[in-house]
């Protein structure tokens, strides 16, 4: 028997990055939490304490800042291919890099018209989330659009001739619907005194994430429309379970965003349990007073996604919490 290293990586993880714009009177603000790690012929720095090929931690943070500064953040998505690329250009053993951003909105105080210029308040609920992909055995380059390399949305190539995978996503997403759900007809056993509800409250903090099929996208817009289609279809959609609810909800984004190759979900069911009343005569809940419970939780986890584009395993590599 021998024994040898196996899959690793190493990064520096939760760079705080905040960046103000300072380009007028009326300042921007771009908050982010940045995570970044490579991966590639690093078995020496395990194996034998040789550090010769390995760009420290401390430089990738650095990076990370430089970058905000010299390059700003039009979007995480933008931000964190720049990154990659610059890391794997001064890394000759580095495979690929992984840069995983949060960003976190802050909104205008409401003072005057319009907002003031440079006082803000940190917006509560969800958080938007990006992590991107960029590998060293990417296509030729070429621009005859079937996505090897070159950028044109039609493939997990870009320009610099690398393979990139952008999955963009949110958390946090905190929705709930007061009717308009019900969960019934299931399979029971001796052990199952769950009632069956032909009305319900449903409720999640749903994480969504969804890989592009290219990175020749209007990220920002693309996240707004996602966003939008996600909340849409929750609320329009009568579920008959959670899971319903997801698939529609996914397929909606797949149909409304051809540039998009699949999405998935992890969905925790927050569950939202009637007060039981039978104690006091004189008081009757018909559905308007409730314990809301925050453990234990049903965890649906699903994904919706084109049969006809290859699966990407590389784009999902430590990104836990879906099936």
């Amino acid at each position: 028997m021998s024994i040898v290293l196996g899959p690793n990586q190493y990064g520096k993880a939760e760079n705080r990055v905040v960046r103000i714009t300072r380009d007028t009177a009326r300042h921007e603000i771009t908050d982010l939490n940045v995570s970044t790690s490579l991966r590639g012929d690093f078995a020496d720095a395990h194996t034998t304490g040789d550090q010769a090929k390995v760009l420290p931690t401390d430089t990738q943070k650095n990076t990370a800042f430089i970058y905000a500064k010299k390059h700003g953040v039009a979007s995480p998505e933008d931000y964190a291919l720049a990154l990659g690329h610059r890391f794997l250009d001064v890394t000759p053993a580095a495979t690929s890099a992984r840069i995983e951003v949060e960003q976190y909105a802050w909104d205008r105080i409401p003072v005057g018209d319009g907002g003031h210029d440079h006082a803000f308040v940190r917006r509560g609920g969800d958080v938007r989330t990006t992590v991107v992909t960029v590998g060293t055995s990417a296509g030729t380059g070429d621009i005859d659009g079937d996505g090897d390399g070159d950028g044109d949305g039609d493939g997990d190539g870009d320009s610099n001739g690398r393979e990139a995978h952008v999955i963009s996503g949110l958390k946090d997403l905190v929705v709930l619907k007061s009717t308009g759900s019900e969960f019934k007809g299931y399979l029971r056993d001796e052990y199952t005194t769950l009632q069956e509800a032909d009305d319900r409250i449903l409720a999640t903090s749903l994480v969504a994430r969804w890989r592009y099929l290219g990175t020749d996208v209007d990220w920002n817009k693309t996240y707004d429309s996602v966003r939008d289609t996600l909340l849409e279809l929750f609320a329009r959609t009568y579920s008959r379970a959670l899971q319903e609810s997801l698939h529609a909800m996914g397929t909606a984004v797949l149909e409304r965003h051809p540039d998009v190759a699949e999405i998935r979900f992890s969905a925790p069911n927050k569950h939202h349990f009637a007060v039981d009343f039978s104690a006091f005569p004189d008081v009757e809940n018909d559905g308007e007073v409730f314990i809301a419970a925050d453990r234990p939780y049903g965890l649906i986890e699903a994904s919706v996604v084109r049969d006809d584009v290859p699966e990407a395993p590389e784009a999902w590599l430590a990104t836990p919490g879906f099936c």
